[in-house]
């Protein structure tokens, strides 16, 4: 599933492309994504203006006058930009379209349709999805104290904790597994058994670790408008993530791997306490 750094170089990706641009024809082939695509929604997008691109958790916000295209890529979605005069036949999992009036097109691809694209009129932050979403983790709004406060008597592994979008956003299972390690935390222990001062480090290394992955995204962006039709979502070295067994990087014994939460967990025994 992307994860926030690859939808928000998805963002970036497709931004600078349909910013700013009309909407000549929405096209819909298959309605029947994880919630149906709204009935009507090809008549009440014609002719807008998208004025901006933006992220809020792993959702994209497509602003268009009067309200926001609410977009989320699922386990297997994509978004790929069609230059204008671009030859490229539609593919069976092909969903959506959207032709903007200079002849560029935005593509959505979903084979296992656990995406949606959905209309919210108004005020985005008031749609069911978006209303009781935690603090975006780069923001000033997430903070050592803020964490801490709301860890106390919470007997929950901290992995599990800080993969709470009510808690902090965005920190999926790849990067709360690197952040962790980093910060030198067993993924296990529970959450209000964390100090303060533990969680100031966790904090810097929750940051640090997703602003590395958006900007090794950003430096690698490449396949928005090519041919085969994949994302340019970025590999990077993982230093505990899929890598059960293998030496740790820094005490060299090997990484041990558990299910936490259904989720497949990596960690040191000898760094992370």
């Amino acid at each position: 599933m992307p994860e926030l750094p690859e939808v928000e170089t998805t963002r970036r990706g497709i931004a600078a492309h349909i910013e700013g641009k009309r909407i000549a024809e929405l096209s819909v082939r298959e309605r029947r994504l994880r919630w149906p695509i709204p009935d009507k929604l090809e008549a009440r997008l014609r002719n807008k203006t998208i004025n901006s691109v933006e992220r809020r958790a792993k959702y994209l916000l497509l602003r268009i006058d009067q309200g926001v295209l609410i977009v989320h890529l699922g386990m297997s979605g994509s978004l790929r930009i069609l230059e204008p005069n671009t030859e490229s036949p539609l593919k069976t999992h092909d969903h959506v379209e959207l032709r903007l009036e200079d002849g560029t097109r935005l593509r959505y691809h979903d084979p296992r349709r656990f995406g949606c694209i959905l209309w919210q009129e108004g005020i985005d932050a008031d749609h069911p999805l978006l209303v009781d979403l935690g603090p975006e983790p780069l923001s000033e709004e997430f903070n050592a104290e803020q964490l801490f406060l709301r860890s106390r008597q919470r007997k929950v592994p901290i992995k599990s904790f800080i993969m709470d979008n009510r808690i902090v956003v965005g920190v999926g299972n790849i990067y709360a597994n690197e952040a962790l390690f980093f910060a030198g935390i067993n993924p296990q222990r529970a959450a209000g058994k964390i100090s303060r001062a533990r969680y100031v480090k966790l904090v810097d290394c929750i940051k640090q670790v997703l602003a590395r992955a958006i900007e090794v995204g950003g430096t690698t962006l490449r396949d928005f408008t090519g041919s085969d039709g994949k994302p340019g979502y970025f590999s990077q070295s993982l230093a505990v993530y899929g890598r059960g067994g293998q030496p740790c990087t820094h005490c060299k014994k090997p990484l041990r791997e558990i299910r936490l939460g259904q989720r497949s967990t990596v960690y040191c025994v000898n760094c992370q306490r």
